[in-house]
């Protein structure tokens, strides 16, 4: 299920994917020219990447991104970009705590994509768009663990990087585990990331 959109028209805006660049640190170059052969983003006449912060880019190409990322540079720099991008994507403002965080990453995920033109999620009317899977989230009150059923086309390990960073933004103790079981990256529809709070 990894890097496969789940529909063709569904775009990724650009702040999103400045992340890649972003998480990426020293491998930079790799991933700009990975972009750019994809189709997201450009060089300029220096030889600078560009990228429109709000520009809308295929979510295709940029999972396929993904794909050659892990293949050329492995698995941990995806974990990495995944911990860049609450640095960079928007979120709701009603996140203060780790669970309002790891419940607001789905309401960030839809904002951040758009399908046949509309951004999947308005926060004034709460209206959410399906296509693109989802991020879950399941806490007890009075419990101090969450669980996040993530089912969409992004790779595992950069789905546990956004779960890690959002926990920690509130909890630096917070530990976040994959669950045994259904994993993306050996063909499974999902994967469930435990959060344990500090």
């Amino acid at each position: 299920m990894e890097y496969k959109a789940f529909e063709p028209d569904i775009q990724v805006n650009g702040q999103t994917v400045f992340s890649v660049i972003d998480g990426f640190g020293s491998f930079r170059r790799v991933a700009e020219n990975l972009l750019v052969n994809a189709g997201v983003g450009t060089r300029d006449g220096l030889g600078m990447y560009r990228i429109a912060l709000d520009g809308w880019y295929s979510q295709q190409a940029w999972l396929s991104t993904f794909q050659e990322i892990a293949k050329q540079v492995g698995q941990a720099v995806l974990y990495d970009i995944g911990v860049k991008i609450p640095a960079n994507a928007k979120f709701p403002d009603w996140v203060v705590d780790v669970p309002s965080a790891v419940k607001s990453i789905n309401f960030a995920y839809h904002m951040n994509h758009r399908k046949g033109g509309k951004v999947m999620f308005d926060p004034t009317t709460g209206k959410m768009l399906d296509g693109i899977g989802n991020y879950g989230f399941e806490h007890l009150p009075g419990q101090r663990v969450i669980t996040s059923r993530c089912e969409n086309p992004y790779p595992c390990s950069f789905d546990e990087g956004i779960v890690t960073a959002m926990a920690r933004r509130f909890d630096p103790r917070a530990r976040v585990h994959h669950e045994p079981g259904a994993c993306r990256r050996e063909g499974a529809d999902y994967c469930v990331y435990r959060v344990e709070l500090g």
